[in-house]
């Protein structure tokens, strides 16, 4: 079998864990994905499968599109969600209002480089 599958990722499992599943129910050894989603994260998951492979370079290419859900005023040891909370404080309004959020939203137009969380 050769080609790509489109699998929604839901929560709590891993982008190698869905090749795992499929590999098993496949029964095929070359499978991979096409871009990493964190575990807590869902959503379109390509994943190529025999000489469907070979396309993997073409896909990451391609535009991408995140949405997130944040929580503001929290900082935690593990900078998600899941790890315990370090500092908590109020958020100032100003910081809310549209214009400042357009302001900042600006400020990731354009290529990003990121060093993701150690347990990311």
């Amino acid at each position: 079998m050769n080609g790509v599958i489109l699998i929604n990722k839901q929560k709590g499992i891993s982008s190698f864990g869905v090749v795992a599943k499929v590999r098993k129910i496949l029964n095929i050894k070359k499978v991979g994905h096409s871009g990493t989603l964190d575990p807590e994260a869902e959503g379109l998951l390509p994943i190529l499968v025999g000489n469907g492979t070979k396309i993997s370079k073409y896909l990451i290419e391609h535009d991408k599109i995140y949405e997130a859900e944040i929580k503001l005023g929290a900082e935690t040891d593990t900078l998600d969600r899941e790890g315990k909370i370090l500092e908590s404080r109020p958020v100032e309004q100003r910081i809310l209002e549209k214009e400042n959020i357009e302001k900042i939203l600006k400020k990731f137009i354009g290529k990003q480089e990121q060093v993701p969380p150690i347990y990311s």
